[in-house]
């Protein structure tokens, strides 16, 4: 008995200890319902016993299926997914079945689940047994607005909840009330923060229309669970998202967990408990005993997106070099080097190094090497091996200190040169392995270098800052940099000339400025042409006049040996760099001006790539020194050449070829075989150097070197604990996106590399809201105005001869009844683009139909967004009596400054503006606009019957007011600190987000993906303290818009900005402008 005893205690503890081992993490977005738990796992769902165990998998589709939510009484889950490629709202019975779509909606390009937006239509609750409730962002034109609607179980038409925007949300048992987030921000990678867009939770009363403020926190208070009198949300107002109540009755709030590690992400509410995600676990709090219990789940499955696979490599390409005879190539690409043959032969893969970044690949001029940068080593370090792989490769730099870039071989193959992130330009000995400082800049990385023919000079790009970018030449031999080029025209781009007696460059010297059509103002663009500057002062240009000589028969000259011949070649390529006078020998090649960059000189020419303002491609072109001539070799080609200089590769949008130096066009009709560049890729590994990757990036890149204060190694070491349990890319980015959260900064963000994703289908949407009659068929409600003639705010129903109105009737949809339709626009999905015939009447009868051609669009938030401008537009003109202006900036961007010049210069003859900033998505041209809102009047002019008009032009003389809200973003944030800091006038609204620490390029992963690092922050113009970042910029005049006067069509804000225009009008004088004084009288 004891025995036996024994036997089941051992075999007991057995399962205990391989159910620890398998314990999984990673579970997201659960829902609870009794016994029942369903979750989201690698984009699938499946359901467990609230007590635990082996969870049973419920989907199964190439795209995600997220937040899951039972039915009120259990029968049903609702959930997003992504099953027709679109991401909409599903049903399946609690047990699981097969998915039943009930949405039908715009496809939005940012969507997925690792978007820092987050998918659009998440469902967020039921509010009966009969009733979904989602999230989505089909109407809006910024992706940080969403509005909730709600659809039937059975599908039909969506009716949107009557506030004007919402996130996560719950209801009152009796339906009457709702607790609910304005705003949406769970995706943001963005930890403790207290910007405008902290949100509370408020209550809004479906019966009163009164909103109430029930957190008031400076913190963010979000998803609201209603239970009883108890609404449940989460608060980081201790810094660690926990559970909180509030009280219905007394109005208490009250801590009920004490989470410090990690926070809770993603609770939901069910019968009796609430389920949520901490760590990766998945906890529920009895509502009863108001405690948390943690399930502990197994998931047995074969996780084919972790497993590994057998890929194909060439699709990230990211550096390819010659070999010195050209019949081979090296690339990266998927984080290995690869040896290619150019015409025949076998693909190898030289490093094949799964879970490392072997990048920046280039062959050494002699062939004998084929150097790198991997972080093998955990940093970036230089290797150089041999192109057969056989032997394992030579590290050549250690301790390194930061992120490197490029590899450029000297031409006796004896020394490599690269920059870093640190600013640095160095080479390194390759017998040596000794390390050499050439130079170090406090302003932007020295990333255009070029060795000499003799290895004996670096020429390199160096920029002062707010100086112009010049030429320098570093001598090995003294260890000594001398300017190439003067201070007076930013060069770039040198390369020596084979021969040694030129540096080419590009340098912008050309002055030709073009002249703006809405104003009287200028740029400047193609200012770049080449240039050549002779080294030595005894060298003339090789376009200096000829004069024909004939040729006299020379006395035969006994043979030179080889050795003596080596010596004068030698000699002939020793360079020489006289200093003196040198800015005075520049010498112009190109005969057009524009930008130019790749710039190699050949025997006989030059090589380089040339692109003009306007234009959507690039030249490849080859300058002939003999009658100066360019010939075009083709369009949209990048070129490499080989060691020997006689053969060059070309890169055409991905597909590559090698050929002889190309004196004229090429075409590719023969591409270099890439389909051997396949590999395993283990993403498991993969993954880890992603993550690796990710947190030396932002080491090294982030603005503050003392990371905010946070301990950084820490913060590897305590995600890096999730990286086991990741199985799909999507939650290697969330796994990311918490980690660069913890910095507590804007702008840091993950994008995916390698996904599955379904093929989007778009739904063809009419541009108009339809409602379901009681007939059955379908009325038009609305017609969204647009401009027919702009393809981007195309109205469908409004193109010229349909004649459809508002109220006509939908009929048919391509010969099929709408009366039959569940949802009209499940008959248009795939729709988009394509003509389509519908059926109008003006009554609700097949009889009298007509038949007409339409082109539906994929997305209607463009039209939305025209038909808000034009209604504020009139608002305005008809508040004002036409004397004020309305301005609305979507972004700072191209689209957001063409939709200011759109719009300010029609209005400058009005007595004042109203900018509206509300909303605004970001950009960088802030400061042109503002430019412009800051320009005084110096003079008038006028002439013989003409209206006089102000020097400067384009300038408002009246008072101007600014609209602010929580969502006007990043430039968004500056543009109105600039406009209080130059007293434009006043800021109305509410704290604007607060994201101003900036971005730029990124650098790719492995896979493709990118992490977006942020770089430069903004100080007051006083020195004193950084500004905005995680607080935003405060109104003058503080106007939050009640949700139902809102979403009645009432703007509050706008309103005051019409009021307080008004009111400073008084003090402007009228009119504005000063009228002419009377001719002068010359004639005494």
């Amino acid at each position: 008995m004891k025995k036996l005893f024994f036997t089941v205690i051992f075999f007991s503890m057995a399962a205990l200890t391989v159910t620890a081992q398998h314990e999984t993490r990673l579970m997201r977005f659960p829902t609870i319902h009794g016994n029942h738990v369903v979750f989201s796992y690698a984009g699938d769902l499946y359901t467990v016993q609230k007590s635990g165990g082996i969870a049973r998998q419920l989907t199964n589709d190439k795209g995600n299926e997220l937040f899951p939510r039972f039915s009120p009484d259990g029968k049903y889950i609702a959930f997003t997914g992504q099953y027709d490629g679109n991401t909409e709202v599903f049903v399946i019975p609690a047990e699981g079945g097969v998915p039943r779509r009930v949405t039908y909606t715009a496809t939005l390009q940012r969507d997925d689940v690792s978007d820092r937006m987050g998918p659009n239509n998440i469902v967020m609750t039921w509010k009966d047994n009969n009733t979904i409730i989602y999230r989505s962002r089909k109407k809006s034109f910024n992706d940080f607005i969403g509005s909730l609607f709600e659809v039937s179980i059975n599908g039909g038409l969506s009716k949107q909840v009557e506030v004007p925007e919402g996130g996560f949300c719950s209801f009152s048992a009796d339906g009457k009330k709702m607790a609910y987030n304005q705003v949406f921000r769970e995706f943001r990678t963005w930890k403790y923060y207290h910007g405008g867009m902290a949100d509370d939770v408020w209550i809004y009363d479906f019966e009163t229309k009164n909103t109430v403020n029930i957190t008031n926190n400076k913190a963010q208070d979000i998803i609201p669970m209603w239970h009883g009198n108890s609404i449940y949300f989460l608060s980081d107002r201790d810094r660690t998202m926990n559970l909180f109540a509030y009280n219905t009755k007394t109005q208490q709030v009250t801590k009920l967990t004490n989470y410090s590690d990690y926070d809770i992400k993603f609770p939901s509410l069910g019968d009796n408990a609430i389920v949520y995600e901490n760590g990766g676990f998945l906890y529920y709090f009895d509502l009863t005993t108001q405690q948390p219990v943690k399930i502990e789940i197994q998931i047995l499955n074969d996780f084919q997106a972790s497993r590994p696979q057998w890929k194909q490599a060439d699709k990230t390409i990211r550096a390819a070099s010659l070999s010195y005879d050209g019949s081979r190539i090296a690339f990266s690409s998927r984080g290995d080097i690869f040896n290619v043959p150019a015409k025949k032969g076998i693909t190898k893969n030289l490093t094949d190094s799964n879970g490392e970044h072997d990048r920046a690949v280039e062959w050494s001029p002699d062939g004998n090497w084929i150097a790198f940068i991997s972080d093998k080593s955990g940093e970036d370090e230089i290797y150089i091996m041999k192109p057969d792989g056989i032997e394992k490769p030579i590290q050549l730099t250690k301790n390194a200190d930061t992120y490197k870039f490029k590899i450029n071989w000297s031409p006796d193959s004896k020394k490599i040169a690269w920059h870093d992130q640190l600013k640095r330009l160095l080479f390194v000995d390759i017998s040596s392995k000794k390390t050499t400082l050439v130079a170090s800049s406090e302003s932007n990385e020295i990333s255009n270098y070029d060795w000499s023919p003799d290895s004996r000079w670096l020429s390199y790009v160096f920029t002062i800052p707010n100086e112009v970018s010049r030429i320098y030449a570093y001598n090995l031999e003294t260890k000594t940099s001398t300017p190439i080029t003067d201070s007076w025209f930013n060069s770039s781009s040198p390369s020596f000339s084979p021969c040694g007696k030129y540096l080419f460059f590009s340098s912008m010297r050309s002055f030709n400025p073009i002249y703006s059509w809405t104003e009287w103002n200028h740029v400047y663009a193609d200012m770049v042409k080449v240039y050549l500057v002779t080294l030595d002062k005894n060298t003339t240009s090789p376009f200096e006049p000829k004069d024909d000589t004939p040729e006299v028969k020379k006395d035969e000259q006994p043979a030179k040996d080889k050795k003596e011949e080596k010596a004068v070649e030698n000699d002939q390529k020793n360079v020489n760099i006289d200093f003196d006078g040198i800015y005075d020998r520049v010498v112009e090649i190109t005969p057009e001006s524009g930008y130019y960059w790749n710039i190699k000189g050949v025997e006989g020419g030059i090589y380089y790539i040339q692109s003009k303002m306007g234009s959507n491609s690039s030249k490849l072109i080859f300058f002939k020194f003999e009658d100066q001539k360019e010939t075009e070799i083709g369009s949209n080609m990048n070129f490499t050449i080989s060691g020997n200089g006689k053969k060059m590769l070309i890169n055409s949008m991905g597909k590559y070829t090698v050929t002889d130096l190309p004196k004229a066009a090429v075409k590719i009709d023969e591409a270099v075989d890439l389909s051997g560049m396949k590999i395993w890729v283990d993403p498991k590994a993969e993954w880890q150097q992603i993550y690796d990757e990710s947190w030396r990036q932002m080491k090294y890149f982030f603005y503050d070197p003392g990371m905010h204060g946070v301990n950084w190694d820490k913060m590897h070491e305590k995600y890096n604990l999730l990286l086991p349990h990741v199985n799909s890319r999507y939650d290697l980015s969330y796994v990311i996106g918490e980690m660069i959260g913890e910095l507590n900064v804007g702008h840091a963000y993950v994008n995916d590399g390698d996904l599955i994703k379904p093929e989007r289908i778009a739904t063809g949407l009419l541009g108009a809201e339809l409602s379901h009659h009681k007939s059955d068929f379908y009325q038009i409600d609305k017609i969204l105005k647009g401009q027919n003639w702009n393809k981007n705010i195309r109205s469908p129903l409004m193109e010229p001869g349909l004649g459809i109105k508002e109220g006509d009737f939908i009929i048919a949809v391509n010969g099929q009844t709408t009366k039959e339709m569940n949802d009209i626009y499940a008959s248009l999905v795939g729709k988009s683009g394509t003509t389509v015939e519908i059926s109008v009447n003006s009554l609700p009868s097949e009889s009298g139909a007509r038949k007409v051609l339409i082109q539906p669009i994929a997305n209607e938030s463009e039209l939305y967004y025209y038909n808000w401008v034009h209604d504020n537009i009139d608002k305005v003109n008809k508040a004002t009596n036409g004397e004020v202006g309305y301005i609305h900036i979507p972004d700072m961007g191209p689209g957001g400054l063409n939709q200011f010049v759109r719009y300010y210069y029609p209005q400058l003859r009005k007595k004042a503006l109203i900018i509206d900033d509300r909303g605004n998505g970001g950009g960088n041209v802030s400061p042109m606009i503002i430019e412009r809102l800051r320009r005084e009047l110096s003079m008038m002019a006028a002439g013989r019957n003409s209206v006089s008009y102000s020097k400067p032009d384009g300038m408002m003389a009246g008072p101007l007011v600014c609209l602010i809200n929580r969502y006007s973003a990043s430039d968004g944030d500056l543009f109105p600190y600039q406009f209080r800091k130059h007293n434009l006038g006043p800021l109305i609204g509410t704290r604007t987000w607060g994201g101003v620490v900036g971005i730029r390029g990124s650098l790719p992963f492995i896979d493709g993906g990118s992490l977006m690092k942020p770089e430069f922050a903004h100080y007051s113009a006083d020195g004193k303290e950084w500004i905005i970042e995680g607080t935003g910029v405060e109104p003058d005049i503080e106007i939050w818009n009640d949700p139902a006067l809102e979403f009645s069509g009432v703007d509050q804000q706008l309103n005051k900005a019409i009021e307080v225009i008004l009111e400073l009008l008084k003090d402007y004088p009228d009119p504005q402008y000063p009228i002419a004084p009377p001719f002068p009288d010359k004639s005494k």
